[in-house]
């Protein structure tokens, strides 16, 4: 079996894997033990890259993530005429103050949403004429609630033959209105995102009001502290007491050297090898207590099914116990990227897992919900799909090929089901490059055994 939906364009020079068919993940030998350093966030790299770019003066941004995503959107800068290097894992970005130096541009931003979603608003506070497009999947995820919030502070889109409200698409932009823009909240917290990370740039202050339930409002405040990191920060608050109201005051972001946390997201992966596998796993560089990512949850949850963890100033250890305890319901309203990672855990629990309230989940690089259960069933595991969540029953895994749908967690979540079973073997595995290219590196690292088929049919 080949997948059928890989997007090789989106991968970037910084990925790896890409000439390999399939990756086939065995047990260890012995529980998985090691330590880890995992890079910095996705999210966080993107929403610095674009503060830093909107910025007065030169930004030092400490460890950036060199993956796919933040390779599109350091591309998408330089070809708007900002001088970006990197040295390692740090980014150097002059910044444009507002005003980007090439008024004409064609840019691509890959499978990456939060360059496709971050970036319109920034370049509306401009004046310019800029193409846009992206991967396959990119152009059919949703865009219309940040595309119409701009279209009505004044900025002009061209579609030409394209869906409405969708990549590709050309942006005229000469400059923000301000005042007053109501936005829903319920597909994506990325477009709130947007429209305020633009926001300091508008002609008059703006205010952004949310209607409906907001998808993952954490990802909301990550965007406000960042914004105030970087000068603007004290008015830019929720100014209701139900939080649908945010304020932001006109102003210009500051260049300034920032350090990035690691990412939540792929440390929860490493964790839960430990506690598959009833192994060791530290990641430092972590504190908890100061992380801002939603997906440091995982941890609660790790400690409700049996694991041991350890938190100190700079690292986060996780021990898995001999069985994983199920029989619980999982709220993942506000950490939905691991539902495929508990998903995965569910398999080798002592009861069912149920996971709910992440119906927007299939709105992202695949329809996860769907993928997942797919998946799962190939591996002749018992799964209940709903709308918003399924639940999975334990059961032994049957050796298989199963496919990872050129997402990068489909990818990972799946890897963890061949720490228990062997011969579980994953398409496409260059998909790992959106969030972490060094995955597979990781996971042999700490005594998986870790094998590719090279070519493509």
């Amino acid at each position: 079996m080949e997948t059928k939906h890989i997007d090789l364009e989106a991968r970037s020079p910084w990925s790896s894997h890409n000439d390999k068919k399939t990756v086939s993940i065995r047990p260890a030998q012995s529980p998985i033990r090691g330590t880890v350093a995992v890079p910095g966030s996705k999210s966080l790299t993107n929403r610095a890259l674009i503060i830093a770019a909107l910025a007065e003066g030169r930004s030092e941004l400490q460890g950036i993530l060199r993956s796919d995503d933040s390779y599109w959107c350091i591309d998408a800068l330089t070809k708007l005429g900002l001088k970006v290097s990197v040295d390692g894992d740090t980014a150097f970005v002059e910044g444009c103050g507002g005003v980007w130096p090439n008024r004409e541009a064609e840019l691509y931003v890959g499978a990456a949403g939060t360059v496709a979603r971050f970036l319109p608003g920034a370049l509306a506070t401009g004046q310019g004429e800029w193409s846009l497009r992206g991967s396959k999947r990119m152009s059919e995820r949703p865009l219309a609630p940040l595309l119409k919030s701009l279209t009505s502070l004044g900025a002009r889109i061209d579609y030409g033959t394209s869906a409405a409200h969708s990549l590709p698409f050309t942006l005229h932009a000469d400059g923000l209105r301000g005042g007053e823009v109501r936005i829903s909240g319920s597909t994506s917290s990325q477009f709130i995102s947007g429209l305020l990370l633009a926001a300091p740039y508008a002609k008059e202050q703006l205010t952004v009001r949310i209607e409906g339930e907001v998808v993952q409002r954490d990802y909301v405040q990550m965007t406000l502290d960042m914004m105030a990191a970087f000068g603007i920060g004290n008015e830019a608050q929720a100014s209701h007491d139900d939080g649908q109201s945010i304020t932001v005051p006109s102003g210009r972001y500051q260049a300034r050297a920032y350090r990035l946390e690691p990412d939540i997201s792929t440390c929860c992966y490493f964790w839960a090898a430990a506690a598959l596998t009833g192994g060791c796993v530290r990641t430092v560089g972590v504190d908890a207590s100061r992380i801002s990512q939603p997906d440091i949850e995982m941890l609660d949850v790790l400690e409700q099914m049996g694991c041991t963890v350890v938190k100190g100033d700079d690292f986060v250890e996780v021990q898995g116990p001999e069985k994983l305890n199920g029989g619980f319901t999982a709220i993942m309203k506000k950490w939905s990227d691991q539902t495929l990672t508990l998903a995965a855990l569910a398999v080798f629990a002592d009861g069912p897992i149920t996971m709910t309230d992440a119906a927007h989940i299939r709105q992202h690089e695949c329809d996860r919900i769907a993928a997942i259960c797919e998946e799962l069933g190939k591996l002749g595991i018992r799964v209940t799909e709903r709308e918003d969540g399924l639940t999975v029953y334990p059961g032994e895994p049957v050796p298989t090929l199963v496919d990872s749908h050129d997402d990068h967690r489909m990818a990972m979540a799946l890897s963890l089901i061949g720490l228990k079973t062997p011969a579980i073997r994953i398409t496409d595995p260059g998909c790992v490059s959106k969030t972490c290219p060094g995955f597979f590196e990781i996971l042999a690292s700490l005594g998986a055994g870790v094998e590719f088929e090279a070519g493509r049919e």
